[in-house]
């Protein structure tokens, strides 16, 4: 949200602003720390190529041992991120 000359003047002059205006700005704002937030977040994830090598390296080496818990996980998280993509 742009802030107007015009805005600026009423709150240098002390005059009310409406309360729409002011809960409109508040919520930009939520909205650009939660943008940074999940920014940082998706920044320090490893990098998808890296999560494949160390993968692919831990079968080769017989070292990756799912449970069929994490399996199932892993096919509902799927399901649902391709019915998002839909």
């Amino acid at each position: 949200m742009k802030i107007s000359t015009q805005q600026i003047e009423q709150i240098q002059k002390g005059e009310p602003i409406a309360k729409h205006k002011v809960e409109a700005a508040v919520i930009k704002l939520t909205d650009a720390d939660l943008v940074a937030d999940v920014t940082a977040k998706v920044n320090a994830m490893p990098d998808r190529e890296d999560m494949i090598a160390d993968l692919k390296a831990r079968i080769e080496a017989g070292n990756y041992n799912p449970t069929g818990e994490e399996i199932t996980e892993t096919m509902i998280r799927r399901a649902i991120a391709d019915r998002i993509k839909e």
